[in-house]
């Protein structure tokens, strides 16, 4: 069987070239007669794999020295509890809410201290992000927290919030690599890799140096403080070696593609194939506000339940997998990862364009 076009959200499609690479090292990496699945964490050979893939990602993000580069588990969902946990020094968070994610890690923070929700899109069915450049800032917060691109509705910041001074706390799990970033601009940004880098299981958290300290909240479990972590240079307890193998993989990947300002270039003009359908279609049509669509997750509905099912049925049919929306929104969906082919956007496009033809 041929490959299919994987949309989904995640677990996601991942390139090929890493595939086939990894399937060709399963059995004996690099003549050590051994997988890295069956590898031991304090090996000088998997040493070496860890220090690659930070080595690449630090020169893929250009990721100044003062931030530690941390491989955790739990995923992101994880990071709701353990950001609280670790910087809520004053007690008080500020929190903008533009999905579920945002609001889950909003409610995760609460049960640690005073987690304001100082602004929100729910009123629209999170199909935009608000307004950010003057928000009610409390000034003893300790952070102000986003979650960037946001998978499920397909919104993505493309200004970052005036944080007033406090430090920025941003989730990219669905953008991670899609483009260039200034670092700087945050005290920790992370995500889950099963999006955009490798399969699930592993947590990236980029944090800045004077974040990571000895004060946490009293009772935080030494495996969830950064400190932990940063100190054992992500080797505290056994990792998910095997994972951070593949994002070492996809960086590598990345790098031979020139970079991410490349990857940023041609993932606008895979969304533009999409978007320009939807734009002009006379039977879908996209959901969010146009100034705030995210590169990566494109939603998109009929404004018939069941003409969308009928429609992820047959497309499913025709080798187009994971077209189905998120239970919360319904309709339709299309992650277009870093990974997924031009070629996999255009043949949806022409997909769609046939299905609309047969139903207007």
């Amino acid at each position: 069987m041929s490959r299919v076009y994987n949309f989904s959200a995640g677990p996601a499609v991942l390139p090929e070239e890493v595939l086939k690479e990894a399937a060709a090292e399963m059995l004996d990496y690099r003549g050590c007669g051994m997988s890295v699945m069956e590898m031991s964490h304090r090996s000088k050979m998997f040493e070496t794999i860890i220090q690659e893939a930070e080595a690449d990602l630090r020169e893929l993000m250009n990721i100044p020295a003062n931030y530690k580069v941390l491989f955790l588990q739990g995923g992101a969902s994880q990071q709701f509890a353990m950001i609280p946990m670790n910087l809520m020094k004053n007690g008080v968070a500020d929190y903008i809410i533009t999905g579920q994610w945002a609001k889950k890690a909003w409610q995760e923070a609460c049960l640690y201290g005073d987690a304001k929700a100082v602004a929100s899109s729910a009123d629209k069915t999170f199909s935009y992000i608000p307004d950010c450049s003057d928000l009610p800032i409390d000034e003893n917060a300790d952070y102000v927290y986003i979650c960037e691109n946001n998978t499920i509705y397909g919104t993505k910041y493309k200004t970052l919030p005036n944080t007033k001074g406090k430090t920025l706390v941003s989730d990219v799990s669905s953008c991670f690599l899609s483009e260039p970033v200034d670092v700087t601009k945050y005290g920790l940004i992370y995500g889950g890799v099963q999006k955009n880098i490798g399969p699930a299981g592993v947590v990236i958290v980029i944090i800045r140096e004077d974040l990571i300290t000895e004060d946490v909240l009293p009772g935080t479990p030494t495996m969830l403080r950064y400190k932990t972590h940063a100190d054992a240079g992500s080797l505290y307890n056994t990792p998910p070696a095997y994972g951070i193998y593949i994002c070492g993989k996809v960086f590598k990947w990345l790098k031979a593609r020139g970079g991410l300002a490349v990857m940023k270039e041609y993932n606008e003009k895979k969304a533009k194939i999409l978007y320009d359908f939807l734009d002009g279609s006379r039977l879908f049509k996209g959901t969010v506000r146009k100034e705030d669509r995210s590169l990566m997750n494109v939603p998109f509905v009929t404004g018939d339940a069941e003409l969308d099912a009928g429609f992820v049925k047959e497309a499913k049919a025709a080798g187009f997998e994971n077209l189905k929306g998120h239970r919360t929104v319904g309709g339709m969906r299309a992650s277009i990862y870093n990974a997924m082919p031009i070629e996999g956007v255009e043949a949806l496009a022409a997909f769609m364009r046939d299905f609309e033809a047969k139903h207007i």
